[in-house]
């Protein structure tokens, strides 16, 4: 008789500081899906579930069964009755069901408009629901991880890299545990050690810095005798959590006490590097030129973070657009993105060619700078649709709506309906861009962005500019997080 698995996935990261709430409209319109459904949804790429559904095709002893499959771009608290039917659908599936093994996708961060930690509630009805079956979980590096989580679940895992680009060997190595589990091989247990401070995320890549060196030391204790998992987590900076900060995790092999000794090792060299995970960033002007004094012949690229939607932003801040317009670069420029549904509408109505006056930015709030209103002649537009060519999410299907492409004395503007991050060259071929042929290329993105355009591109240069993601958490007024913690901030 083949053993069943149950799977679920809630993945969703919350910035408290966004002015702008997700409904069950956000996840429905990125990732919702169950049953056999989902198998063509995930198939082929390179994310959790895709890792699930070949574990389906390459296990046949094991039946596995897709309970509900939601997802949402990163921003504003989750709507509760948005958080109580996804809780409700994974609930009641575990309840129709008799399971040798439960896996579930959670990022870590989400927050709802009024849970701080919306995934301990949901883990513990988990946990209700299916007694001792052996449960995994798998979590977002930026988690905000809290004991009461860990104590709740048989094995967590984390993502390694940042940029993510190892979702899905994070995922297998999941199964793999469950499966250890299940034949009684192994009987982990885990511990957490917190660093008593919030890191931004800035200079949290794992391909350089000290998050690196970080990385590389959990590798290590995951080559030790008797160690299952070893992961350094950087935390959310913007998910206003009680569990905020940086978590080092680590499972042993039925060994509490050196699990617990990993962790604390790992979270002390995380304490250490403490000021390189400071930042200072320049201007949008000192990045312009920065990147234009910059040789070579590929375009260089500016990121604006503080807007990035995956750290929360609102695709709505106009001072990077602002001092690039004053700044009159003499290359061919491309500005992505303003989120502005009803202005992609007034687009598609004109039709391309037609030239419009229009308001870039300040239209969700204008706490982070007022309206640029200039005037804007339509090049194209788009359904929005394509899937992720680079290694981020690769072969993902990414819908960020209907689009407009503007000109703007000569810079190249993308509208879209949908508020999402431009971190795959897909987006850019979408709309007719040739980057090879593009002298600057200025995006609210963030490190992920870095995973697809490291290559394309001769620099990427970060800037500080006013948004819900900043670099300085003194913007910002936490309520849930440990006062302690915010020290210096």
């Amino acid at each position: 008789m083949k053993k069943k698995l149950a799977v679920a996935r809630l993945w969703y990261e919350g910035n408290s500081f966004s002015p702008i709430a997700t409904g069950l409209d956000i996840f429905k319109a990125r990732e919702w899906t169950d049953g056999p459904a989902a198998l063509a949804v995930y198939r082929d790429t390179a994310t959790e579930m895709g890792a699930v559904v070949s574990f389906a095709d390459t296990q046949p002893d094991w039946e596995v069964s897709f309970l509900r499959c939601a997802a949402a771009p990163p921003g504003g608290p989750v709507a509760d009755n948005a958080f109580d039917i996804i809780r409700n659908d994974i609930v009641t599936g575990l309840q129709q069901g008799k399971w040798d093994a439960v896996y579930l996708s959670l990022h870590g961060a989400m927050i709802t408009k009024s849970d701080p930690t919306p995934e301990l509630e949901l883990l513990r009805e988990v946990r209700e629901t299916i007694g001792k079956v052996p449960l995994a979980v798998t979590f977002d590096l930026h988690a905000n991880i809290g004991q009461p989580m860990i104590d709740l679940v048989d094995i967590a895992i984390g993502y390694k890299t940042y940029p993510h680009v190892d979702m899905d060997d994070v995922a297998r190595e999941a199964l793999a545990r469950l499966v250890d589990m299940v034949a009684g091989k192994v009987r982990p247990v885990g511990a957490i050690a917190k660093v008593p401070a919030i890191y931004t995320s800035f200079n949290m890549r794992t391909t350089d810095g000290p998050m690196a060196e970080i990385a590389a030391l959990a590798a290590k204790w995951r080559a030790e005798p008797g160690i299952l998992e070893a992961t350094v987590f950087g935390g959310f900076a913007y998910g206003d959590s009680p569990f905020a900060g940086p978590t080092a995790l680590v499972f042993a092999d039925g060994d509490r006490m050196l699990a617990q000794r990993a962790a604390k090792s790992l979270a002390a060299e995380m304490a250490a590097r403490r000021e390189r995970f400071d930042l200072k960033l320049p201007t949008p002007e000192e990045a312009i030129r920065q990147a234009l004094a910059t040789p070579g012949d590929k375009p260089a690229a500016i990121t604006d973070p503080a807007d990035n939607p995956l750290s929360g932003g609102i695709g709505d801040t106009p001072t990077l657009f602002r001092a690039l317009l004053e700044a009159k670069p003499e290359v061919p420029c491309v500005f992505g993105f303003f989120w502005d549904p009803d202005l992609v509408i007034e687009a598609r109505r004109a039709g391309i060619g037609a030239t419009l006056d229009v308001a870039f930015g300040g239209r969700v709030s204008s706490a982070f700078g007022k309206p640029v209103r200039i005037a804007a002649k339509v090049l194209a537009l788009t359904d929005g649709k394509f899937r992720n060519v680079g290694p981020f999410e690769h072969n993902l299907a990414v819908d960020v709506g209907d689009t407009a492409l503007f000109d703007v004395e000569g810079i190249k503007v993308i509208v879209t309906a949908s508020c999402q991050t431009p971190n795959d060259p897909a987006y850019f071929t979408l709309h007719g861009i040739d980057l090879a042929q593009t002298g600057l290329l200025c995006v609210k993105a963030k490190n992920h962005f870095r995973a697809g355009f490291t290559p394309l591109t001769r620099a990427i240069i970060e800037c500080d500019a006013p948004g819900p993601a900043a670099a300085s958490l003194g913007h910002y007024e936490f309520r849930f997080a440990p006062q302690a913690l915010l020290a210096g901030r």
